[in-house]
């Protein structure tokens, strides 16, 4: 299955990420906002991490499995880009203060790491029989967060309290209990009813869910891509991991970049527009080349920085009463 890579290899490789998730979680205990210094510097840790790893490949078991590697990763990473807006989209829709999402993102990158395992296991398997319809419902769901994006752009943004009416809330508690609000940072909640305390899910946890859904519907995409630069598992799966670790502080300065830059929102939304019509493009064998990709989103986020230094948001005038 791993060809002339080793299991020990791969537990090493398992060792290696846990490490350095433990350390991530331990610095980040505290609820609060992550920086754009700290989301740079932890982007710079991942990608030193990533070409460090081709050394060891390359030192190991020869240059083209080192440049395999490489290039597999690098498309991945581009590949990537489009979860980070859908992502933003998730955390809008569910009104998830600052200070939480990194949690989300965290236990969402340990669940995308199972999550792609089992898929990668499932292989091409999965795409013939779900690709094409999955491909078409995600589309549409990514287009629906681009018009909620919209709607919610020249709003104050409100805190959502009671979640009793949230969409997630209404279609999940089908399922199992779940909360109608927030407990901190928590996923989930004991509440007295009656004579039972009943475990109930928070909402933090739902939109945990749908971040991993998201995941999980862009792999669809992704790894496809991947398989056509090699079949070789371990250097598939691990270039997928490292981007995957590194998409979180990615997300992060783009997220400080949007709080900063005015008409980056307009940008966003501009890209999950084309995200969504790129995936309803499967239906009728339509695929766009990643660089194209690429290219579009650069060209629409370019747009959004410089249309924000060159009309900055007015200050509001202040008024003073004419003596």
């Amino acid at each position: 299955m791993l060809g002339e890579y080793s299991w020990l290899e791969f537990g090493f490789f398992f060792v290696f990420v846990i490490i350095c998730l433990f350390v991530d979680l331990k610095v980040h205990k505290e609820d609060k906002p992550i920086s754009p210094k700290d989301s740079l510097i932890w982007s710079i840790i991942w990608i030193v991490s990533a070409w460090l790893f081709a050394a060891y490949i390359g030192i190991s078991h020869g240059g083209q499995g080192a440049s395999l590697f490489l290039a597999a990763y690098l498309l991945e990473k581009s590949l990537s880009i489009d979860n980070l807006f859908v992502f933003m989209a998730v955390f809008s829709a569910f009104a998830i203060k600052d200070e939480f999402q990194f949690r989300v993102l965290f236990w969402g990158i340990v669940l995308a790491i199972i999550l792609r395992m089992i898929f990668l296991a499932g292989g091409k398997t999965l795409i013939v029989l779900f690709g094409v319809y999955a491909m078409i419902a995600f589309g549409l769901f990514v287009l629906w967060t681009a018009w909620k994006m919209w709607q919610q752009m020249n709003k104050d943004e409100e805190e959502i309290v009671d979640y009793t009416n949230h969409w997630s809330v209404i279609w999940t508690r089908k399922i199992f209990p779940v909360h109608n609000k927030l407990d901190g940072h928590n996923f989930f909640v004991r509440i007295q009813e009656g004579s039972q305390l009943v475990r109930k899910a928070t909402p933090l946890f739902l939109c945990l869910v749908v971040i991993g859904f998201v995941d999980i519907m862009f792999a669809f995409d992704s790894v496809p891509a991947v398989l056509a630069v090699t079949d070789d598992v371990f250097l598939i799966y691990t270039s997928n991991i490292f981007a995957v670790l590194g998409m979180r502080a990615m997300f992060f300065l783009l997220a400080a970049a949007k709080r900063f830059l005015c008409h980056l929102e307009k940008a966003v939304i501009l890209i999950l527009v084309y995200i969504g019509l790129k995936m309803l493009a499967v239906a009728v064998d339509m695929h766009v080349h990643h660089m194209l990709s690429l290219t579009i989103v650069g060209v629409l986020l370019t747009g959004g920085i410089v249309a924000s230094l060159i009309w900055p948001p007015k200050k509001e005038e202040e008024t003073t009463p004419n003596p």
